[in-house]
């Protein structure tokens, strides 16, 4: 299993969430202009047929309007309104009430030529009122070739221009991202040298300073000692962390058999002066030993980034108690506590909810990431004002 995300792994990700959004937001899009142009290409289509059509609907209704004339001089002897099988036909009076029809068809005055139900209707007005008649509607059924057609052509132009609007929103995108890309790999690079660059200096610093030896020194100078300590420590856990950031991956694991107690002992024993300068007790509760098979450097790197949260987000006088059970180790502290809401997105990298404190927002994601290599169960439990419990059980 992994050990821990690169940076060029977490860009990979936040490359696909962007990819993502932008295709969604994207096909939207595409699919809202391909509609228009489709329903434009539709409508323009079913006009050419009704125009296509037109010619011959007028000629129905000039020979309908023939028939009317006809009947409305002889209307004594015939009595029969004129009716064809080759078109239905509608006569409505001047307040557009029907005064015969060979179908159900309803009176649109606002239109003349067009496209309902399957059927064309033409609407015309005699140049005088034959029985009374205002208006004349042909209707025809439309044999559809047309809009088969239509249809056909419709989909072909939408897969080619879906397919073609998709190549150059990929393209766009990746150029558009270039530039991140770009400063990524180039802060990934930093990052790396800067981490290699620090490792002699800091160590060199620390290890001078455990060999000193603080019993002879005055008040004064063990003060001042006290802080290059502090600070060497601070230096040393940010160089650690930016090492597994950046490495993990690469890391290669050298699983043991790690007594937890000694092993808090170890950590509480490198954070007591980071500890004492903020006025936080740190304390060991052994409730029954217990070893882990696991690589010693990683679950110390767990344990620290706990405790240095602890810390981090103390309150002055505060307490972080390392509690060791059978079956799993907690860190509690009587800091600042998080919110319910927050605590869903404690292990994703670079996420702090304190801004006053330092710190890159990077701890809890690597403690994560340990913890999924060794399949370590993390439960995190804060109230505001109060303070947080983090258990790791395996």
């Amino acid at each position: 299993m992994s050990v821990s995300k690169s940076l060029d792994t977490d860009f990979l990700n936040s490359e696909k969430k962007t990819l993502f959004r932008f295709a969604v937001l994207y096909i939207l899009l595409t699919l809202v202009i391909v509609s228009v142009f489709s329903f434009m290409y539709y409508d323009a289509q079913k006009n050419l047929m009704l125009q296509e059509k037109k010619p011959l609907l007028q000629e129905y209704s000039k020979e309908l309007i023939q028939e009317l004339k006809k009947l409305h001089r002889d209307f004594d002897k015939r009595q029969t309104y004129p009716r064809s099988q080759q078109y239905d036909s509608a006569i409505y009076d001047n307040e557009r009430k029907l005064i015969f029809s060979t179908s159900s068809i309803e009176l649109d005055v606002h239109k003349i030529l067009y496209l309902e139900k399957k059927m064309i209707h033409l609407v015309n007005i005699p140049e005088s009122y034959y029985l009374g008649a205002k208006y004349i509607i042909i209707q025809i059924k439309d044999d559809g070739i047309w809009l088969e057609q239509t249809k056909k052509t419709i989909i072909l132009f939408v897969s080619l221009a879906f397919v073609f609007m998709m190549g150059v929103g990929y393209i766009l995108l990746r150029l558009f991202l270039k530039p991140m890309r770009d400063a990524i790999e180039l802060l990934d690079r930093f990052i790396k040298d800067t981490t290699h660059e620090l490792n002699t200096p800091v160590s060199t610093i620390v290890t001078n300073i455990e060999m000193i030896d603080k019993s002879v020194l005055d008040s004064k100078l063990l003060k001042k000692i006290n802080r290059i300590d502090i600070g060497a420590k601070t230096i040393s856990n940010i160089y650690q962390d930016l090492t597994y950031l950046t490495l993990g991956n690469k890391i290669i694991s050298n699983d043991e058999l790690v007594d937890i107690k000694n092993l808090a002992m170890e950590r509480i024993d490198y954070f007591n002066s980071l500890a004492s300068a903020k006025k936080v007790s740190l304390d060991l509760e052994i409730k029954e030993n217990t070893s882990l098979f696991i690589d010693k450097a990683k679950i110390s790197k767990l344990l620290d980034n706990l405790i240095s949260n602890g810390i981090k987000y103390n309150k002055i006088n505060g307490f972080i108690t390392i509690l060791v059970d059978q079956k799993c180790f907690i860190v509690k502290d009587t800091g600042i506590g998080i919110s319910q809401d927050d605590i869903v997105q404690l292990q994703e990298r670079y996420t702090r909810f304190n801004t006053s404190t330092g710190g890159f927002g990077i701890g809890l994601n690597i403690v994560s990431s340990i913890a999924q290599e060794y399949d370590l169960s993390i439960n995190i439990e804060s109230e505001l004002d109060i303070g947080t419990e983090v258990s790791v059980r395996w």
